[in-house]
């Protein structure tokens, strides 16, 4: 589907789901199946997509010795920027509090608290039964154990010829190809869900109040977003290359123009590549970096799903424990290294961080009233974070040559 006609009906399903589920609420509350299809569709590739897309970004190192050279430092500066990002995003909805003044309703029940402990998390971190761990939704177990595999892969590849690397790589392929299938119904599972839950809250009484509530969401999301793509980024660049940041963005705009049109970093990537080389960057970084962080580095991408997590907790009423937000901020960084680079595939990641916490899945259905518009937003900060990670890699890359 062409990005422009995806973008209408988009917004058309927005637009349809608050005016049949204010006005007809008994049909939209019949037809609320579609979106519980469209939301099972999300949850069923989820873990596969993360999965695989993670290891198949550690095994395009080729080898132990190029991801120990080059690897190491790329995922360290991703993940950095990508745990600041959630952590800026979670500080800034505690204090905006956007999903205060409305009340959402659940069938599915949910824990208000949870015995958290450090050593807990540390245990649990690699599963006793990987099996286990996926069918219960436990997300961190199974990415470590997914890391440590393609490292273990990744050093005996070279050495026994082995063919799962090339297998790895298909799948991701078809796995991206399902996703955008499920992204394509996302228009009509929009106006189902969206139509569902302000038929639940009372009909068109409820309009107003949500709207509300969203716009300060969107608020909420932008102002972190700004934070991050001109306050931090910029200074994690100059600390790292001693350079006036601002003169950088200044030369890669148009790759963030782009990223912000397409709501897409893979699609963006060819015109990222361009920008970063002319603005100094050399070729042989970039061509290594800004693939692997058009699939890995989800700086916005990653802030927003917590953000939006905290928002729908405020809204359905739940306070979170500190055990919780910690949980959250895990989740979502490593949450997004999984996930894919193309539009609304932020919907995807969303669901395991919900999963994370015990926040109803349902409620998906609200912010998907904004998330065509936010979902561009956090693109241009994802590739941002692209360009700048190319810029600190070549910078040390120079030093070590």
């Amino acid at each position: 589907m062409h990005s422009k006609n995806f973008l209408f009906f988009m917004i058309a399903g927005v637009i349809l789901g608050f005016i049949v589920g204010g006005y007809l609420p008994g049909f939209a509350l019949a037809t609320s199946f579609i979106g519980e299809l469209f939301l099972n569709g999300l949850k069923m590739v989820v873990l596969p997509l993360i999965t695989v897309s993670i290891a198949n970004s550690i095994l395009n190192m080729k080898s132990l010795e190029r991801f120990k050279r080059i690897g190491i430092k790329t995922f360290l500066y991703y993940t950095l920027t990508t745990s600041i990002a959630v952590g800026i995003g979670i500080i800034t909805v505690i204090l905006l509090k956007p999903g205060e003044g409305i009340s959402l309703k659940t069938e599915t029940p949910f824990q208000k608290e949870v015995n958290f402990s450090i050593h807990d998390l540390i245990v649990n971190l690699l599963p006793p039964n990987i099996f286990e761990a996926l069918a219960e939704f436990n997300v961190l177990p199974i990415i470590v154990a997914t890391i440590l595999l393609s490292l273990a892969i990744l050093s005996v590849e070279w050495k026994r010829d082995l063919q799962l690397h090339k297998l790895i790589s298909e799948l991701d392929i078809a796995l991206l190809k399902l996703t955008e299938w499920i992204i394509k119904f996302a228009p009509i599972g929009i106006f189902s869900l969206i139509a569902s839950k302000i038929a639940s809250m009372g009909g068109a009484e409820t309009i107003v109040p949500v709207l509300y509530s969203l716009g300060k969401y969107v608020l909420t999301v932008l102002i972190a977003l700004l934070i991050h793509a001109f306050v931090v980024l910029p200074a994690v660049y100059y600390v790292f290359t001693t350079k006036n940041p601002y003169s950088y963005i200044g030369k890669v705009k148009e790759a963030l123009l782009t990223a912000f049109a397409t709501a897409s970093s893979s699609a963006t990537l060819p015109v990222t590549l361009k920008s970063v080389t002319a603005a100094g960057v050399k070729r042989t970084v970039a061509e290594f970096t800004l693939p692997l962080g058009a699939t890995i580095n989800m700086d916005g991408t990653a802030l927003y799903e917590a953000v939006a997590v905290v928002f729908l907790a405020e809204a359905y009423g739940i306070d979170l424990s500190m055990g919780q937000y910690l949980i959250i901020f895990l989740t979502a960084t490593l949450a997004a290294i999984g996930a894919a680079g193309i539009p609304e595939a932020g919907l995807v990641t969303m669901v395991l961080v919900l999963q994370s916490v015990g926040v109803p899945q349902e409620g998906v259905g609200l912010i998907l009233a904004v998330d065509w518009f936010l979902d561009r937003c956090r693109t241009a900060v994802n590739v941002l974070g692209d360009t700048i990670g190319a810029a600190i890699v070549d910078r040390y890359s120079k030093l070590e040559a």
